[in-house]
Order: C-alpha cells, then structure tokens, then sequence
C-alpha cells in the first residue's frame, strides 16, 4: 500500500479561480507569428522545446528533495499515514511510515499471515540469526576486562548515574547531552559480557527515565551512534521490545536533521522541538557524521516495519557516490553542506577526524544489505586503492606504515589521528568477505604502525602523532604536547581485534593484554577510570573524564580480542556500527 498525507481534511487544496477578461494581446500575437519566416518559427520551437525540457529536469529534482524534506517533517510530527490502493512506483513521496509504536502494534495486529510474511519480506530477513546465549568471561584476561567494566559501572552508578559521563577525579558527572551516554553505550557491552545485573540495571532506567525532551540540541551523528546504536544492539541481544519502542521515539524527532534542501542533513537537532540546524561556528557538515548514520537508521526501518529512516538516510549516500569525490580518485573532503549538497573548495584529505567513519560505513553498508549493493562495495575499494597511493607512507628509519592527511594546496602531512587506526580493522573485516587479498597486508602493516603509537611512558596511545618519513629523526614518531592526551580511545585495539579474527595471530592478543596492563596501571582510579592529559609523563595527571566510549567500545573489544575460539558476535551474522553496537546483517 502506498500513503500519502492529505494537506487538508478533505485531501484537496484549496485553489481560488477568477476570471480574467479577455485581451486582445492574442491577437497580436497571432498576427506576430503569422509573420517570421518558416525557419524563425522553427528556431523558436527548438528553444520553447529546450527550456521546457531544462525546466522538467529541473522540477523533478526539486520533487525528491522537498518530498525528502517533507518526510522527514511530517516523520518528526508524528503525522498519521492515510492508505492509498497498491501502487509499484516505489518513488520518496509514495514511502509508508507509522506514527507510534502502539499504532504499529494495533495495525499488526489487524494483518493477517500473509501481509505479515510480506512486510518481513519487504523489511529483509536476518541472516540465519539465532538468539545468543553469551557465556560470560572464558579465561583469566577477560575476566579482568569484565572486572574493569564493573569497576567503571559501580563508579558511574555511584556518582553519575542517569547522566552522560563519569568525572571520577571530582566524584560529579559530566552532561553532554543530558541522555545518560554512559548507560545506553554500555548496554550491548554488559550483554555480552554475560552481566546480567548490571545490564537489568540499565534496562530499568532506559524504560522509567530516559527522556528524549530536552531543552537543547544535540549532535546528530553522536546521538545516533551512541544512543540509537545502543538501543538497537540492546534489542537484539536481548530480544527486548522495549528497546525498539524506545529507538523508534528518538528516531522519529532524529529525522528532523534531514529538513534541509539537499540530501544532506543538519549536524545539530533538537529532539525535543523537532527541528535541524547547523551550529553558528560551522555552516558545513562533516563527511562522518553525514555518512555514518546509515547502519542505524536502515536497523531502525527494519525493526519498525518503517522505509522512511533507511530512505533518508541513503539518500545521502547515494548522493555522496553521484559527486564521486573524483580528484583524489575516491578520497573526499571532510566538510559538505546540508544546503547546496556540495563540498568544500578548501579540501583536507583524511582517513581521521571528520572523515573516517565514511570509509568504513561503505564497508560496513555493504555487508548490512547482505552483499547485494556493489557500488558500496565499488567504491569502498576505490577509495582503499586511493588511500594506499596518496596517504600511505613508510617511517624512516623503521619502515612502519601510518596513513597521513593532505592537506591544503595538496600538501602531505605525515601527521595521524588515532582515530585513523581504524582503517586496519576495516580493512581486515573486508578481507574476511572476500576483497583484494592485499588489503589483510596493508591491515597488518598500518596495525604494527599504531601499536607503535603506545611505545610511550605509560604504555598508552595519544590522541596524534607525526611519523618521520625523512630519516632527520632517530625516532619513527614524534607527538606534540597538544596532542599528548589519552582518550583511552579503542580504535587501535578494534584493529586488532578485527585482524585476530581474520588470522588467527596471537600477537595481537598480546599488544591488546599491554594496552590493558598500561589502562589499569595510569588510567585506573578508586571510583572509575580517567584519560589522561600526557602519556609521556610519570606520574600521570587526569582529564577527570570517563567518556562512555570507554566502555562501549575499548573494553568491548579488548574483551572480543580476548576470545580463544572467536565465537562471540559472529562476523557473518552482525556488523558492529562506528561505537562498537552489533546490529544484525540482513539479506538486502
């Protein structure tokens, strides 16, 4: 069934025609055109025919984005779909959506078998996914990352709870977006951690005391990440409805971000108004947080039986393949804007903030639609091939590998996020479904060169660091006291998680284990854990700030790393989303 919303009561609009007298200005040009010559008619034919057609085009592009644009409000204001008879033109203003959970349930209810087996159909099947029954710790490492997550919970539960972040140094909170992070994000990390109690504690405060109405706006791309992913991976670990009612109320105020007159969405939304906006420092959007919403909002269409979130967001990526980020050939610029659709002139090519989390959602899309979109997969290698030919270098004197930036006036830096290490581990993930047999190598090469990141005092990573490529320096690495912090980030331990997985190499269990060993020694304290401001001195001094990444990530996948027989979250049946939540593949 196709839906479409009435603009008034009666489905018509409410147009008012006068009369006009007639004038005799026809006459005229009556007269006129009897006079041109044959061929000036002609010419002027062709021209008439031109513009019309210019204007067809147009239109019909002004159509997708205002039928976008007016999904995503009526989505945000809970507007109720009107049924129409079947129709197969599958176009953005023929998409059906529901307007509540509890409007979903009653017209489920209502449907028989067969329209139930064609909306699971319609919605695509989970692969052979079976409810896990997680173990808990198998051996003596990952009962000591479960004890550090419970050591973090009890901190947080003591001195934060309900609020976004743990700041264990002050014993007080940290609040962001005032949507208690930390509890939502570690959600699917106590599921598999096999803690029950600490997970039904959750639970019990998404249901009584998540609120969504808060007077602020909030970043969409962090709120869906985190809170949505949470929610979602929540549910299907757990097989909990009540996850799904809670996501598709946050998803309905999130798509309030795609009111914009591009497929480009906002960067900032208010849940509680239902409205997008760019902040006033920036009118351009990052490419990652842009592209990296998709895994989330195809789920939550897929979980609710409701097309809306998954077309409004791919829009997005289909629209990022059409630019096709050509002159670094698959490389793109970090910033885009919601109005124009188009990127910045001034571009800075990187793998790290900003930009990284696009590559990988091309990746990570492809393998969620269960393999059958190739031009994700298309342009994921192209851009890996791009990446190995402008950013890929080589330390002097050592020959480690890292991934730099080029920055304006197509100059190279050999400058590195952490956040960049992330490309090891996608690209391992790719190599196990079956891409460039190079790229489990490169995975291995750029992994070595960010376990070199924690050859430092206290054992940890900091957030940047500067590969020398020119044998000036007796050091591969240098790191600026700026850039000396530790976010205690996990992105350099999911490299090696992935890479684990796909080798079977203990060695990257055993940088995992001195990655651990260095957190409980520097980053420990009595009621939780704290980055901390430079990981080249002893002793350390504390950013008194638990983010909750933390624990959804960094010690989600040092206690995944720890698995012997790789069973935990099984690769061919969930792709984890750029926070570390598993969210199922589906079969398109």
């Amino acid at each position: 069934m196709r839906k479409l919303y009435r603009s008034d009561s009666e489905g018509h609009l409410p147009f008012l025609v006068n009369p006009i007298a007639e004038k005799r200005t026809s006459l005229h040009l009556c007269r006129y055109w009897r006079s041109l010559a044959r061929l000036q008619r002609f010419a002027l034919l062709i021209l008439l025919l031109f513009l019309f057609v210019i204007c067809f085009i147009a239109a019909k592009g002004t159509v997708g984005v205002d039928s976008a644009y007016q999904l995503s409000k009526n989505i945000a204001n809970g507007a109720e779909p009107i049924d129409m008879p079947p129709n197969n033109d599958k176009s953005a203003e023929e998409i059906a959506y529901k307007d509540s959970a509890l409007l979903n349930q009653s017209r489920e209810n209502s449907k028989s078998d067969e329209e139930k087996d064609d909306d699971v159909a319609n919605r695509g099947k989970i692969q052979n996914l079976k409810h896990i029954k997680f173990r808990g710790a198998q051996n003596d490492k990952q009962k000591a990352v479960v004890e550090a997550f419970k050591h973090a919970w009890k901190g947080y539960k003591k001195y934060a709870w309900g609020h976004d972040h743990l700041k264990p140094v002050t014993k007080s909170y940290n609040d962001w977006f005032g949507l208690g992070l930390t509890i939502v994000d570690s959600l699917s990390t106590a599921i598999i951690m096999g803690l029950n109690d600490e997970f039904k504690e959750g639970r019990k405060w998404v249901a009584e005391s998540l609120s969504f109405e808060k007077n602020r706006f909030v970043s969409f791309f962090e709120t869906t990440i985190r809170v949505l992913g949470g929610l979602l991976s929540a549910y299907h670990l757990s097989g909990d409805q009540m996850f799904v009612h809670r996501a598709e109320d946050l998803g309905s105020r999130l798509a309030a971000a795609y009111a914009t007159s591009s497929p480009i969405p906002y960067s900032d939304v208010s849940l509680t108004n239902r409205e997008g906006r760019q902040p006033s420092w920036n009118t351009y959007c990052s490419l990652s947080e842009v592209t990296s919403v998709q895994l989330e909002l195809r789920d939550l269409s897929r979980v609710t039986n409701n097309n809306t979130y998954e077309m409004l967001a791919f829009r997005t990526s289909e629209h990022i393949h059409k630019e096709g980020c050509r002159e670094y050939d698959g490389l793109c610029s970090m910033f885009i804007s919601p109005v124009t659709g188009r990127f910045k002139e001034q571009m800075i090519i990187t793998m790290g903030a900003r930009a990284d989390s696009y590559y990988e959602y091309l990746l990570k899309q492809w393998l969620q639609t269960g393999k059958t979109i190739d031009w994700l997969k298309d342009d994921y290698n192209q851009s890996m091939a791009a990446m190995e030919k402008h950013l890929l270098r080589y330390t002097e004197p050592n020959n480690f590998a890292f991934v730099g930036e080029i920055i304006s006036d197509n100059v190279y830096s050999s400058k590195m996020d952490h956040l960049a290490c992330f490309i090891a581990g996608t690209l391992a993930l790719g190599s196990l479904n079956g891409l460039p047999a190079k790229h489990i190598e490169l995975a291995k090469d750029i992994a070595e060169g960010c376990h070199k990141m924690y050859e430092t005092k206290t054992g940890l990573g900091p957030e940047i660091v500067y590969f020398n490529t020119d044998g000036s320096n007796a050091q591969d690495i240098s790191i600026k006291h700026m850039d000396a912090h530790s976010l205690l980030r996990p992105e350099a331990i999911e490299a090696w998680f992935y890479l684990y997985r796909a080798t079977g190499d203990k060695i990257y269990q055993q940088w995992g284990w001195e990655v651990f060993t260095a957190i409980e020694s520097y980053a420990k304290l009595e009621h939780g854990y704290s980055s901390i401001n430079n990981v080249k001195r002893i002793p350390v001094t504390y950013k008194d700030m638990m983010e909750s990444f933390f624990l959804a990530e960094t010690l989600k996948y040092l206690y995944l790393l720890f698995d012997d027989d790789k069973t935990d979250i099984p690769l061919d049946k969930y792709v984890f989303n750029t926070e570390g939540h598993p969210l199922p593949i589906y079969d398109h």
